[in-house]
């Protein structure tokens, strides 16, 4: 245990640069001034001086820059793009973490399935000890070389302040000018100073804590897994040879049903489409994920013995990826009859991305068959990532309301409660709809969005977007909670 230990245990960082320094104390000045009122561009411009602390981090410790850091690097922050663009706060919490996640790994350099996993543990402990760590530098430079940090930080204070007062000056000057400033300038007030000091010190910590882990990560690649025990030829592959013939017979089952049409079958056993859909999907999907895992404990106890073995557990398992890649598509058609019939949800368009997320793992499993295993950690993860990302830019709420609209217009019912519920993001979609029912769909987000914008830092643009259209054209103070409640009632049950 504990050569383990000494296995996995950093290395001791380097000494502290002095850029680090200078980029950890603006991502707590910019923490402290854009952080205080919403997410939305503010958190990719703090994330700036934080990418560029990690970056001269590791240059002492000998660590270079390698494709795959770019790579993790550059998805982290297109993934904070997504708080910028959408106003619905679902899409953007999983772009947060999963920009955290990239980013871990971005800082580690993983390349393993425990260098993924345990990765972020490491960015943790740093949070105690890269503060104790730029603490060392901080002092060394005030100390040894005072008469270099000392006019550096006296011509702050001295820029600071004229700043203030002749800003001051200048906007009790021009009406226009104070206007200009009150946007730009971000609301540093007192009454908010505890938490614009909090704020400062989550900022210095957090850029401390990442550049420290840049500069000695973790090495939890290091870590062995031990391989399975091999099975002998029959008792690997009798099981899974019986699993396919089972998908074989379902997908021979659904090709006949989508030949032969719906109805048949509809009639045969006495379900409604919707019910037909409904069941099928969720069973489809835990179809999926177990054959992930089926798939795994195959691979761990796979035989190896010689060149046959191998192309057996190709040939098993390549033909169970192929047959399960059409269950997958089976579930997603499932779910497409599912929207038809009830409309499109935040739950149905999330299982459905998950879905399609799991059809990509099994190709890409499809693809280590053939290319080699050493990158699909890396490609799965990548992957996660790119779909997190690809959801959010889509604008999942925007793409709920233009579905629902134009089923409205094609079927005449609508779930008029649900479109209440959604983000500013929908607005777009929803302002093409008829009086009153437009109206009413809006009235609840124009409500949210209240008279008082937030600063230009922390407005999505999907908010933006919103307050425009309904600047232009205002929910009808005619739709009222009587005609809204007898016109959801009308439209739900037609």
């Amino acid at each position: 245990m504990e050569s383990w230990f000494a296995d996995i245990q950093p290395g001791t960082p380097a000494p502290v640069r002095t850029a680090t320094l200078w980029a950890a104390l603006a991502t707590g000045l910019l923490s402290m001034l854009l952080l205080g009122e919403g997410l939305a561009l503010n958190l990719l411009l703090v994330a700036i001086p934080v990418t560029l602390g990690v970056y001269f981090a590791p240059g002492r410790a000998g660590r270079r820059l390698r494709p795959w850091t770019l790579v993790w690097g550059g998805g982290g922050l297109a993934l904070l793009i997504v708080p910028a663009l959408r106003d619905a706060g679902w899409p953007s919490f999983l772009a947060v973490v999963a920009a955290l996640a990239v980013g871990s790994l971005a800082l580690h350099g993983g390349r393993t399935w425990t260098g993924m996993l345990f990765g972020p543990i490491g960015l943790y402990t740093s949070l105690v000890t890269g503060p104790g760590w730029g603490w060392r530098g901080l002092r060394e430079r005030t100390g040894g070389a005072r008469g270099t940090v000392g006019p550096v930080l006296r011509a702050i204070v001295v820029a600071a302040v004229l700043l203030v007062v002749f800003g001051a000056l200048f906007a009790g000057a021009d009406a226009a000018f104070a206007d200009l400033l009150a946007d730009l300038v971000p609301d540093a007030s007192v009454s908010g100073g505890p938490w614009h000091a909090l704020l400062f010190v989550i900022g210095v910590v957090g850029a401390l804590a990442a550049a420290h882990t840049a500069a000695a990560p973790v090495r939890w690649d290091r870590v062995a897994v031990p391989a399975g025990r091999a099975r002998g030829r029959v008792e690997w592959t009798l099981p899974l040879i019986v699993l396919v013939a089972l998908f074989a017979v379902f997908n021979a089952v659904q090709l006949v049903v989508l030949l032969g049409g719906y109805d048949a079958v509809l009639e045969k056993t006495g379900q409604t489409y919707s019910e037909y859909a409904r069941q099928g999907f969720w069973q489809l999907l835990l179809v999926t994920l177990l054959t992930l895992l089926v798939i795994v404990l195959a691979l761990r106890w796979a035989p190896r013995g010689d060149p046959r073995d191998r192309t057996l557990v190709r040939a098993v398992l390549g033909t169970l990826c192929a047959l399960a890649l059409v269950v997958v598509a089976s579930a997603v058609r499932r779910m497409d009859m599912y929207v038809e019939a009830y409309g499109l949800t935040r739950l149905r368009i999330s299982v459905v991305t998950v879905e399609l997320w799991l059809g990509l793992v099994i190709v890409l499993i499809m693809a280590a068959g053939v290319l080699g295993a050493r990158w699909l950690p890396r490609a799965v993860l990548a992957g996660a990532a790119a779909t997190v990302l690809v959801f959010g830019i889509v604008s999942p709420d925007g793409l709920i309301a233009e579905t629902n609209v134009e089923r409205y217009e094609r079927t005449g019912t609508f779930d008029l409660d649900y479109a209440r519920g959604l983000s500013a993001d929908a607005v777009p979609a929803l302002d093409k709809l008829d009086e009153p029912l437009r109206s009413c769909a809006l009235k609840s987000i124009d409500e949210d969005l209240g008279e008082n914008a937030r600063p230009w830092y922390a407005t999505s643009w999907g908010e933006a977007r919103a307050r425009n259209i309904l600047d232009e054209r205002k929910p009808s103070p005619e739709a009222d909670w009587r005609v809204c409640g007898r016109l959801g009632q009308e439209l739900a049950y037609r």
